[in-house]
């Protein structure tokens, strides 16, 4: 099954706790805070494997965490950092931000890529040792990981690609040039996705040509099934438009290559302004009285294309087809390469005393940059920790504030999930 597009959620392993710890050792008095350090947690890492064809592994696995890192210890001993998440994509994978749909990178050069950083250890109480507060008895918690959706979209890395309506012979030029094996019949739609073969012109001189199933009239607004794969052609320098000369079909070849050149331009502009080459196929089999190659001819010449006629099901004019694609393809661009266009916010100080204050009855539910942040620092499980955070809030002027908008004894207080009860 080939699969090309893919939603998946990517998750940075979390930081591990600070540890609560005192020196104890013989004949050393006051030993102070040796509270280790949390390990980092570990990052979700994307990897380009030439190995895989398609993103058939993600269909049934759509969750992807990355290990969290170790407690603190003793001894000033920090935790082990957690491990990579290694994800393999095949090369020339987009990935996209799932909200925005804007491209984050894209797979095609090799160069792995973090897609979810883990978080932070958080420190151990040796860190918050001061003259003035010898025995501190709390630590930070670790900091979650990065958490995303994300959209894996595969866009084939193929110099050429063959584009024409079904049946036209795409999949037998593809055969009778290149080591490839796409299924082949005498019927539309035989090919159900994309298959890449590796053209060789001669010593040294080779190209990757891709065979995109039929494409139809409306394919770029969701007909048939060429709009599933006109994807795989966004990188191609060159398109090789195959038409079918002999009417076989029934259809008209003129009319059949202008409906191709239309849906192209209405997928995309530069799509449809890509260089083509058109190859009047099946002129075997072509009626001699027919004025198709003639009238298709001067067609292609008003779209300022070249046409080059062919008969791939007895491979005449096939070599000389590929040759001459070989030699333009040395004065094009080479293949694209996506540029990220989701731009990483990186955010400024939370200042501490902007946070806002709603009340439901005898609820008030707290809310703050500042305060979501020490709510994730905060080991709620440690006494000293909670000490600590109650600290903070009376800083911070929260109490305050809470008491001149009227909250009671009794009433509960919540700050990101964090609940308890106020007593002045």
């Amino acid at each position: 099954m080939f699969v090309d597009k893919v939603r998946i959620t990517v998750i940075g392993g979390r930081g591990g706790d600070g540890a609560v710890a005192f020196h104890r050792e013989k004949y050393v008095a006051s030993g102070g805070p040796d509270g280790g350090d949390g390990g980092h947690g570990g990052s979700v890492i994307l990897r380009v494997s030439d190995h895989m064809t398609t993103l058939l592994d993600f269909r049934y696995k759509r969750k992807y965490a990355a290990q969290a890192g170790v407690n603190g210890l003793g001894r000033k001993m920090a935790g082990k950092r957690g491990e990579n998440l290694i994800i393999e994509v095949p090369r020339g994978t987009v990935v996209r931000d799932a909200e925005s749909n804007q491209i984050i990178v894209d797979m095609s050069t090799g160069e792995d890529f973090i897609i979810a950083k883990g978080g932070r250890g958080g420190w151990g109480n040796a860190h918050y040792a001061t003259p003035t507060r010898q025995v501190p008895r709390f630590a930070k918690a670790g900091l979650k990981g990065q958490e995303r959706d994300i959209i894996l979209e595969l866009k084939l890395l193929a110099d050429v690609g063959l584009v024409g309506f079904p049946n036209v012979g795409k999949s037998t030029l593809l055969s009778v040039t290149s080591n490839a094996r796409p299924k082949i019949a005498n019927y539309h739609f035989t090919t159900l996705f994309p298959n890449l073969g590796v053209i060789y012109v001669d010593e040294g001189v080779s190209f990757v040509m891709a065979d995109i199933p039929g494409i139809i009239e409306g394919a770029a607004e969701g007909a048939g099934l060429g709009h599933d794969f006109l994807r795989h052609i966004d990188r191609c320098r060159l398109l090789v438009h195959v038409v079918d000369v002999s009417g076989s079909e029934g259809r008209d070849p003129v009319e059949d290559f202008h409906a191709i050149c239309e849906e192209l331009h209405n997928y995309s502009v530069d799509l449809g302004d890509r260089p083509m080459i058109v190859a009047a196929n099946k002129t075997d089999i072509m009626d001699p009285d027919s004025d198709n190659l003639d009238r298709l001819r001067k067609a292609v010449e008003e779209a300022g294309c070249e046409l080059y006629e062919i008969s791939a099901g007895t491979t005449v004019g096939t070599r000389n087809l590929m040759r001459i694609v070989a030699e333009k393809l040395r004065s094009l661009p080479p293949v694209t390469i996506y540029e990220p266009e989701y731009v990483e916010v990186v955010e400024a100080p939370a200042d501490p005393s902007a946070f806002e204050i709603e009340h439901y009855g005898n609820t008030w539910l707290i809310t703050g940059r500042w305060l979501e942040r020490l709510v994730q620092n905060i080991n709620f499980d440690d006494y000293e920790s909670r000490n600590h955070f109650d600290m903070q809030l009376r800083k911070v002027g929260l109490f305050k504030r809470l008491e001149e908008m009227g909250i009671q004894d009794g009433d509960t207080v919540d700050i990101y999930d964090i609940e308890f009860e106020y007593q002045r």
